[in-house]
């Protein structure tokens, strides 16, 4: 495959490029105080998009979504990461959720959500981390869920429910099947968040910023048996379906945000003097330019691979893992960089880069830490080698 952007996806994604920059930037500072200016902000921002024939391109047709194909929207997603906001602004938000809906779902949930989800007029959230286990391993998830009569009865706390306190419904991991050892224990059951015993316990400041974090408690919380989301023990299976794809938008996105921490770097480098020349002149700064274009460039071309990979069927899990720990150290380090570069300046509001900086720091840890990555994929590749199957990545081998 060719790693450059098709020249059918140009125009929209020069079109995406453009309402970020000229709509969503000049904005960003009312968003990110939020209130009552910055939800008409938003909401303002969608309007737009939904005129422009911008809204919810990744999301099939069928659903109310621009029909995109993956590949072509990776692309697009890749502008889409220039901005934390652009994600609702254009509506591509919900895609997991939307996708995950329309594929499991009951008829009843379906025509309840899915139609107002992809317009936007409702927001999801999905709840699996808890704050009394470590979650990068997630068979120690203690939420249950039991059956009694027609009902669901949910116990438990979840936290990083991201959105909980602005979502029409939370879809949650809970233990169904006690007597399971493995991930089989496990299913999904969407919950509308007006239902009693669902209790937001607070919004979780991170890394000083409030970003709709919730730690949400389920005391005795009662849903109907249709809410369940797809079998019985298949939630770590329908997670699966989810996070593959999304990792590799997560990783697009960080490809966006770099982007934007490279150009300010080197806008700066090429406008600031200091010692009588310009700092694009001093050989530690180009050093800092080469080591940031050189990153962007192979952790690009490693989403790519993983993404063409996804596309063909292929589940990409030594590539997705590889992408998922490398792509992190990409954004932290390209951020990091265009701080030192604008030097007091970077480390303030007068520049997007300080909370950029701080969102950086938490790709290391969500979608599973590093560390959990790093052995997964060791342990595959070291399993090939012990079936005496040496690894050719020319060839395609890794899995």
């Amino acid at each position: 495959m060719s790693f450059e952007v098709p020249e059918h996806v140009r125009p929209i994604r020069q079109r995406v490029r453009q309402f970020i920059e000229e709509r969503v930037y000049p904005l960003e500072d009312v968003l990110h105080a939020g209130g009552d200016a910055g939800r008409d902000a938003l909401a303002g921002l969608m309007g737009e998009a939904k005129k422009d024939g911008l809204w919810a391109l990744g999301h099939p047709k069928e659903i109310g979504g621009g029909g995109l194909p993956f590949l072509d929207y990776v692309y697009v997603n890749e502008v889409v990461g220039r901005s934390e906001h652009a994600m609702i602004a254009l509506g591509t938000h919900s895609l997991q959720d939307s996708i995950m809906l329309n594929l499991h779902a009951s008829p009843e949930w379906r025509e309840r959500y899915l139609r107002p989800l992809v317009a936007g007029e409702i927001f999801p959230s999905f709840a699996m981390t808890e704050p009394e286990v470590a979650s990068s391993d997630p068979t120690q998830l203690r939420t249950t869920a039991t059956l009694d009569g027609d009902h669901w009865v949910i116990r438990g706390r979840k936290w990083f429910t991201t959105g909980a306190n602005v979502a029409a419904y939370t879809t949650v991991m809970a233990r169904t099947e006690p007597e399971a050892p493995d991930h089989s224990a496990f299913s999904m059951i969407v919950v509308p968040t007006d239902t009693p015993g669902y209790t937001i316990v607070r919004e979780t400041p991170v890394l000083g910023i409030l970003g709709g974090h919730c730690e949400v408690l389920y005391d005795e919380v009662r849903v109907p048996r249709a809410n369940l989301l797809g079998e019985r023990g298949h939630g770590f299976l329908i997670a699966q379906q989810r996070l593959g794809p999304g990792r590799i938008f997560h990783c697009m996105r960080w490809l966006g945000q770099a982007q934007r921490a490279f150009d300010l770097m080197c806008e700066r480098a090429n406008t600031r003097q200091a010692f009588g020349t310009p700092l694009s002149e001093k050989q530690l700064i180009q050093n800092m330019v080469f080591d940031t274009a050189a990153e962007i460039q192979s952790c690009r071309l490693l989403t790519l691979d993983a993404a063409h990979k996804i596309d063909q069927g292929d589940p990409a899990r030594v590539e997705i893992g590889i992408i998922k720990v490398v792509g992190a150290a990409m954004l932290h380090d390209a951020i990091d960089r265009a701080i030192q570069v604008h030097g007091a300046m970077g480390v303030t509001a007068d520049t997007p880069l300080e909370r950029m900086y701080r969102h950086a720091r938490l790709a290391r840890i969500y979608d599973g830490p590093d560390e959990v990555h790093r052995a997964t994929v060791a342990r595959l590749l070291l399993r090939e080698y012990r079936r005496g199957r040496p690894v050719d990545f020319g060839r395609g081998d890794a899995r």
